[in-house]
């Protein structure tokens, strides 16, 4: 009582500076309530949620991207009776290759369709067997991969010497994406439809040839010793 008759009948100036105390004290109250609720809400978030919003590293290997496919091969649009090459700039350097447009037009068209569609950029040499060829086309980088559609063959004429560029299948008419390139002359049987070669006096391209072959391997899933242990990746091919 004597506290509540003081707070009545005291001067105005002691109850304006115990309205103000009061203040003070109701404000660091309110300060320490917005701190501790902002505590619990953050305590209380999904582990992934702040997991999520930390920053990613970026792996330094180039990654095949996801490839559009397709559900059939592209209609004719290159004209047989023109010259064409395609520039391959890989990793370890740039190959030129003239194409045998006349003699295999649907294997070519095949090959220009999918280059300016972009289907190689970023795609890897898979499978290297140095004195023999290097594979490459496969979108998956395992040897499994495609387009989305098969084609047939077509006659071949020609023999699998340094420098050929021909089709890689899984038996007759099974022609897709994947193609290798002949490292060295060999007796290969005419099932792979040869559409392409790197001309013997191009030395640049031959060398780049020499160097992807040159990259080391390792023992692939089949137990055959062609998988690189280092990413040998086409950047860009290029029509001409």
């Amino acid at each position: 009582m004597v506290y509540a008759a003081e707070i009545r009948c005291e001067s105005n100036d002691i109850f304006k500076v115990t309205i103000q105390d009061m203040q003070k004290v109701w404000y660091v109250v309110a300060i320490i309530l917005v701190v501790a609720v902002g505590a619990w809400v953050v305590s209380t978030q999904p582990k992934s949620t702040q997991q999520n919003q930390q920053p990613v590293t970026t792996p330094t290997e180039t990654i095949a991207m996801p490839k559009k496919t397709y559900t059939s091969p592209p209609v004719m649009t290159i004209d047989p009776s023109k010259s064409y090459t395609a520039t391959m700039v890989t990793t370890k350097g740039t190959m030129k290759f003239t194409l045998f447009a006349k003699e295999t037009p649907v294997t070519v068209n095949n090959f220009v369709f999918l280059a300016t569609n972009g289907f190689y950029d970023n795609t890897t040499f898979h499978r290297i067997i140095k004195g023999f060829m290097i594979q490459g086309g496969d979108p998956n980088g395992d040897g499994t991969g495609g387009p989305g559609y098969k084609f047939d063959d077509e006659p071949i004429t020609r023999d699998y010497t340094r420098g050929t560029l021909a089709m890689a299948n899984s038996g007759p008419n099974t022609n897709g994406s994947q193609f290798f390139v002949m490292h060295a002359d060999n007796a290969l049987p005419k099932n792979y439809v040869i559409f392409g070669t790197i001309e013997a006096t191009d030395s640049a391209s031959l060398a780049t040839l020499d160097a992807i072959a040159d990259t080391p391997v390792t023992t692939s899933a089949s137990g055959e010793n062609s998988k690189p242990t280092e990413s040998v990746i086409v950047k860009s091919v290029t029509i001409n």
